[in-house]
C-alpha cells in the first residue's frame, strides 16, 4: 500500500512505498532532504516524528541517541513508514550545487602509498569524461555482490582523476583488497557523486576539522576554493594520532606558504617520542577551542570518524558556534545497503 509523507515547515508531500525509506522515496520524488552515509551512521537525515507510524533500521547511536529517539527523532535514511507521516526535516535550498549521481565504469590509474595504512587511488572515468561533482562529495564502490564502499573524493571538480584517500582498516575486505590485491589499470564501478558536504556560501572565515582521512573532502573543498580564488580566511586543524599518521602534510604547509588566508595546524593526540616536538598535541577539537575565544562569525566544516565530529559540534557550539553553521561528514563503517 502507498502512502503519503508530509513534510514540515515546507507543507510538501510525495508519495512512499512500503519497501522505500523515507530518503528514497524522497529522492524519487526530486525533494532535497539532507544526507551523508546513507546507513544510519552520520545523522545528516534526522528528522522529527509529528504524526503517524515510523520504524527505524539498524542505526548507530553516534547518529541518533535513544533520548531523541524517543522523544520522536528519526533517520530518514533507515526510516520505513506503516501509515501516512507528517515529518519535521530542515530540507536542502533548491540551489543547493548538487549533481545528479551515477553509475559508472572507472579504471584504476595508480595507487600510491601515503602513510604506512593509507593509500592514494587514482581513478579515470571512460574516454575523456570528467566526473562532475561538487567539492566535498563523496562516492561508491560497488562490489560484485551489491554491497558498496563510501570514500570522500580527494580531488578538485576541475581536475581530471577522481583521487581517493582509503584508509586500511583492521577487519575490512575492501581495503585489505585495495593494499594487497588490486591492480592498476583494473575496471571498477563506482556510483557518484553523492553527499551533501560543501562549502556554503558566506564571507564568514572557515574553520575545517579533520581526523585521519576526513581530510580527503577538505583537500577537494582548499583546492576547489583555491582554483576559484576564494579568499576566505581558512583554519585547517588536522588531527591525527601520530607522526606516523600524518600525511600530505607537506602540501598543507604549502597552502600556507602560499597563500596567507591559509593557516594550517597539525594536532597529535598520542605523539610518539621521536614525533616532532613543535607539534601541538591533545584532541583536535581542544586545539581549536584553545585558540579561539568565541566561534560567533565563523562557519565550521568537520570530517572524520563519528566521535571527531560530534566532540567538535558540541565544543564550538558552547562557545558560540550557530548550530547551522556547522557542517559534518561523519565516516561511518556500519554494513551497508545492498
Amino acid at each position: 500500500m502507498v502512502h503519503k509523507v508530509y513534510i514540515h515547515p515546507e507543507n510538501i508531500s510525495f508519495e512512499i512505498k512500503p519497501s522505500q525509506t523515507v530518503l528514497e522515496a524522497a529522492i524519487a520524488a526530486g525533494i532535497n532532504i539532507p544526507f551523508g552515509c546513507r546507513n544510519g551512521g552520520c545523522g545528516s537525515c534526522k528528522g522529527k516524528v509529528i504524526s503517524g507510524e515510523v520504524f527505524c533500521e539498524e542505526y548507530q547511536q553516534s547518529a541518533m541517541t535513544h533520548e531523541e529517539k524517543t522523544n520522536g527523532s528519526t533517520l530518514c535514511c533507515q526510516c520505513y513508514v506503516s501509515s501516512d507521516v507528517h515529518l519535521e526535516i530542515k530540507l536542502n535550498k533548491a540551489n543547493d550545487p548538487m549533481h545528479e549521481s551515477k553509475i559508472t565504469p572507472v579504471r584504476v590509474e595508480s595507487l600510491t602509498k601515503l602513510n604506512h595504512d593509507v593509500m592514494k587511488m587514482l581513478l579515470k572515468l571512460p574516454g575523456n569524461n570528467a566526473l562532475k561533482f561538487t567539492a566535498g562529495q563523496y562516492l561508491e564502490f560497488i562490489m560484485a555482490d551489491g554491497s558498496r564502499r563510501a570514500f570522500s573524493i580527494a580531488s578538485a571538480p576541475y581536475q581530471e582523476l577522481i583521487e581517493l584517500h582509503l584508509r586500511l582498516i583492521d577487519g575490512g575486505k575492501f581495503t585489505k583488497f585495495v593494499f594487497e590485491e588490486m591492480q592498476e589499470k583494473s575496471i571498477h564501478r563506482i556510483e557518484a557523486p553523492i553527499g551533501q558536504f560543501y562549502l556554503r556560501e558566506s564571507e564568514k572565515p572557515i574553520i575545517f576539522i579533520s581526523g585521519g582521512t576526513g581530510f580527503a573532502p577538505i583537500k577537494s573543498v582548499i583546492e576547489d576554493m583555491i582554483h576559484h580564488n576564494n579568499k576566505r580566511t581558512i583554519y585547517l586543524y588536522q588531527g591525527v594520532r601520530s607522526q606516523k599518521d600524518l600525511y600530505m602534510d607537506e602540501l598543507c604547509l604549502t597552502w600556507q606558504k602560499e597563500h596567507e588566508n591559509i593557516h594550517y595546524i597539525p594536532v597529535f593526540s598520542e605523539p610518539e617520542k621521536n614525533d616532532n616536538q613543535d607539534i601541538r598535541t591533545g584532541f583536535v577539537h581542544q586545539a581549536v577551542v584553545d585558540d579561539f575565544e568565541s566561534f560567533e562569525g565563523y562557519q565550521a566544516y568537520s570530517c572524520g570518524a563519528p566521535v571527531v565530529v560530534q566532540t567538535a559540534f558540541k565544543a564550538l557550539v558552547e562557545k558560540g558556534l550557530y548550530e547551522e553553521e556547522f557542517f559534518a561528514d561523519a565516516f561511518t563503517f556500519a554494513p551497508p545497503k545492498k
